[in-house]
C-alpha cells in the first residue's frame, strides 16, 4: 500500500489510569480502521494486553522494538518499557505520569525522525506529569519546545475552529500577556493553518474581545481600545480578512461564528467553553503552527469512568482522521506551493 494512502499514526497512551488506553483499543478493534492508517502505540505490549483483557477486546497487538519496524495492517506497539505496571483506574499517580511522559517523548522523537507521519495524543493528567525533568502545563507547551514553529491551540470540528491568544495562562495574567506582537503572531499562525491545513484560500477570521462588551469604550477596561482594536485595524489595512473585537457573550449564541472560518478567543475558557458546548465529542485539539501534525481528543482523562468500559472513543477517532486529513492537505499545499503549475494541470 502506498504511504500516501496509509499514513503512519503515532499514538502516545496518555494517563494509563484514565480512559486513554480504552479509547485507543475501541478505535482499532475494528479492522476497517487500518485501511487508511497504520497505528503505532508507544507503550508496552504487556500493558496494552492488560487493557485488552480488562475490556474483553478482540484486538491484536503487533510487538515491535522500534518505530522503524512498523508493519502496515497491524496495530503496532513499540515497547517503551518492559516492566509490569500497576494500573489503578481513576487514581492520580506520579508513577503513571512518568509512563505517560515516556510514551510522549518516544512518540515525539519518532515524529521528529520521520518514522511516523502524525502524532495523536491520548489525555494526560497535567498534575502527575510534573517533575524536575518535565515541567510543562500540557502537550501543547511541550511540543512547542520540541518541534519547530510557533504553536497555537486550535480546537477544530466540522463547522467550528477556535484558536486562542493565550492558553494555559492564569486569567489574572491574560490581558497583560496580550500584546500587539502576540496578536499578530497568533493571527498569522491561524491564517497559515487555515490555508495549508484546511485548504481555505482566503480565510475570514473573527477575534473576540478581551473585556466584556469589548470594554464599552473604556468603561470596563481599556485593553480592547488600546491594544486589540488598533492591531486588528493594522492587519486589515494589510489585506487580512480579520474582524472584531466581538463581544464574546452573544457571539456564539447568535450563530455569528458560522460566518467565519475561524474564531480567535482572548483566553482559554472564553473559547473552549463554547467550543466544547457546541462540538463536545466531535471536537479535536490540533496544535497548529508546528512543522509536524499533532492532534488529540477534546476531553481529559475522565477518571470517573475509567476502567468501566463506557468511554466514548468518538473524539479520539475524529482526532486520528483529522490528523490524516491535515497531513494530506499540508502535503498537497507544500507540493503546489513549490510547483503552482502542477495544480493547473490536474
Amino acid at each position: 500500500m502506498k504511504k500516501e494512502e496509509n499514513i503512519i499514526v503515532g499514538i502516545s497512551v496518555g494517563d494509563l489510569n484514565g480512559i486513554g488506553p480504552e479509547i485507543i483499543i475501541k478505535t482499532y478493534e475494528d479492522s476497517r480502521s487500518l485501511e487508511l492508517n497504520t497505528p503505532v502505540i508507544f507503550a508496552s505490549v504487556k500493558t496494552m494486553q492488560f487493557f485488552k483483557n480488562h475490556f474483553n477486546s478482540k484486538i491484536n497487538f503487533f510487538n515491535i522494538d522500534s518505530p522503524q519496524k512498523v508493519v502496515h495492517g497491524k496495530v503496532n506497539v513499540v515497547n517503551i518499557w518492559r516492566e509490569p505496571v500497576k494500573i489503578e483506574f481513576g487514581k492520580t499517580d506520579k508513577k503513571i505520569g512518568e509512563y505517560a511522559i515516556k510514551s510522549l517523548e518516544a512518540a515525539t522523537k519518532a515524529l521528529k525522525d520521520g518514522f511516523i507521519d502524525v502524532l495523536v495524543t491520548a489525555p494526560i493528567n497535567k498534575h502527575n506529569i510534573q517533575s524536575d525533568k518535565f515541567n510543562f502545563p500540557g502537550h501543547t507547551d511541550y511540543l512547542a519546545k520540541s518541534l519547530n514553529g510557533k504553536s497555537l491551540m486550535f480546537m477544530v470540528s466540522n463547522n467550528l475552529r477556535v484558536g486562542l491568544l493565550t492558553d494555559h495562562v492564569p486569567l489574572k495574567d491574560a490581558s497583560q500577556t496580550i500584546t500587539e506582537d502576540l496578536i499578530k503572531e497568533k493571527i498569522a499562525t491561524v491564517t497559515k493553518s487555515l490555508k495549508q491545513d484546511f485548504g481555505i484560500r482566503k480565510p475570514k477570521i473573527a477575534v473576540l474581545a478581551i473585556n466584556p462588551h469589548a470594554g464599552d469604550n473604556g468603561v470596563i477596561g481599556n485593553e480592547d481600545d488600546t491594544v486589540l482594536k488598533p492591531t486588528l485595524e493594522k492587519l486589515k489595512s494589510e489585506g487580512n480578512l480579520v474582524y472584531g473585537p466581538y463581544s464574546a457573550d452573544s457571539f456564539f449564541g447568535s450563530n455569528t461564528y458560522k460566518t467565519f472560518d475561524a474564531i480567535i478567543a482572548s483566553y482559554h475558557d472564553q473559547g473552549l467553553i463554547p467550543f466544547k458546548t457546541i462540538a463536545f465529542g466531535q471536537g479535536v485539539n490540533f496544535t497548529a503552527g508546528l512543522e509536524k501534525v499533532r492532534t488529540s481528543p477534546d476531553h481529559g482523562t475522565a477518571y470517573e469512568i475509567a476502567g468501566k468500559g463506557v468511554a466514548d472513543e468518538s473524539s479520539f477517532k475524529h482526532a486520528i482522521f483529522m490528523a490524516i486529513q491535515i497531513f494530506r492537505n499540508r502535503t498537497d499545499y507544500n507540493l503546489y506551493s513549490k510547483n503552482p503549475l502542477k495544480k493547473e494541470s490536474r
